[in-house]
């Protein structure tokens, strides 16, 4: 029995699209998921001491970089590594890009080079492998995406967008996702390249995450709307504006294992916890005053801001990073801040780990760090790098983390802890 539905969805100017897939209201597996989205009909289109506050100089840095941590450095980037992240299948293989307009797929035991993605006009800032590790796609800031075959090292598609501000792959398909400077949210499927654009009001699309289920998209603004898209008919189903929304602009987005729950932040100091299947605001946590701001800083808005958020998984337990070196745990249940666990430096990034009550941290002042969220203390700290850390990520069994930083350089660090 037929039961697909024919829906025109305005795109851009008069041209049109007709949906032809109907996703169940079943849950459905990953290979449902990928199945229906290969089926859409697309649009051809081509705790520290608080007294301690200040920024550290950069002679300090250098000597502190001469304790080096890392089991292993990578050094083919010719400029400052921007972004990096793990393949998802095995957890062996990395991907970095640089300043360099360059992104380098190489393999975390022995750094060798496995891939050079290159061609691109500017920076490389996005850089994520597909769901099954068998692609990479790469992002440059000027908007030129080259997508990447890892097993044969040959480029088999690319395009062009607007100022690229974010790049993320479908969880469970070939499918890619873009939010550019002008707020549009490109979809494309890999390699065909037929695409489908979200379009908002026009501002920056400054972060944007599919939730698990595959169907929905979490998309902030500069704005400080947040707005959840259905992918599949091409309208948002919640848009969290006005005293819902945020005052300023979304940093950062993160949701929970089942994606029933987003945490966004923003440049305004506040993370916000929405229910992404009603789009209401459940609690608000706003950036305590301190008694003193980050040295550096050049004002309180900016010490303030929101720079990464995290769910624990096992847990009722939430993080959210702050520039001016704040690192707070709240507690989901009570929605009471738990611990505040101070940085010297501004902290870029944070990440849970996916089976404890570990919460890592990279900063500008060129550590990484590992805290325990249940106590609130920092259970280790590693060094090596003479400029900030960029970007960072953790594999699966939290036993390695892989660094990008300001000196040119990625690092493989060996997380070794007591418990292990």
């Amino acid at each position: 029995m037929d039961n697909t539905e024919e829906n025109p969805i305005q795109l851009h100017g008069d041209e049109e699209i007709i949906e032809v897939i109907d996703l169940n209201d079943t849950e459905p597996g990953p290979n449902d998921l990928a199945d229906d989205l290969e089926d859409v009909d697309f649009e051809d289109a081509g705790n520290a001491d608080d007294d301690n506050e200040g920024w550290e100089t950069e002679d300090e840095m250098e000597a502190e970089a001469e304790q080096d941590d890392s089991e292993l450095t990578f050094s083919r980037h010719t400029g400052s590594v921007f972004c990096v992240t793990l393949d998802p299948a095995t957890n062996s293989m990395a991907v970095t890009g640089g300043e360099d307009d360059k992104a380098y797929v190489w393999r975390v035991s022995d750094g060798e080079v496995l891939l050079e993605c290159t061609g691109h006009k500017d920076s490389v800032t996005c850089a994520v492998f597909s769901h099954d590790s068998s692609l990479v796609a790469s992002g440059d800031m000027s908007g030129m995406i080259k997508v990447w075959k890892v097993e044969t090292k040959e480029e088999i598609w690319s395009f062009e967008v607007g100022d690229l501000e974010w790049l993320e792959w479908h969880p469970c398909a070939p499918v890619l996702l873009a939010g550019t400077n002008d707020g549009s949210v490109w979809m494309w499927k890999i390699p065909a390249g037929d695409c489908k654009t979200f379009q908002s009001p026009a501002c920056q699309a400054t972060s944007g995450k599919v939730l698990p289920d595959g169907k929905r998209a979490v998309v902030g603004y500069e704005d400080g709307t947040v707005r959840v898209w259905d992918l599949k008919q091409g309208n948002s189903i919640h848009v969290i504006k006005g005293q819902d929304g945020h005052q300023g602009a979304l940093t950062c987005l993160a949701c929970n294992k089942d994606g029933s729950l987003v945490l966004t932040g923003s440049v305004d100091g506040s993370a916000k916890l929405i229910n992404t299947t009603t789009g209401k605001v459940m609690t608000r946590w706003q950036a305590e005053e301190r008694r003193s701001k980050a040295k550096g800083s050049k004002d309180e808005e900016e010490s303030n801001s929101v720079e990464s958020v995290g769910f624990c998984n096992i847990l009722p337990l939430i993080a959210v990073a702050y520039l001016d070196g704040t690192l707070a745990i709240y507690d989901l249940s009570t929605q009471v801040l738990r611990h505040r666990c101070q940085h010297e430096a501004g902290i870029v990034h944070l990440q849970w780990e996916d089976s404890s009550s570990v919460v890592s941290t990279c900063c500008l002042d060129g550590a990484l760090r590992l805290w325990d969220a249940r106590s609130g203390n920092m259970v280790s700290e590693y060094r090596g790098h003479t400029a900030e850390i960029l970007d960072f990520t953790i594999n699966r069994e939290a036993t390695l983390a892989v660094t990008a930083s300001g000196d040119n350089q990625a690092k493989v660090f060996c997380l070794q802890r007591p418990d292990r």
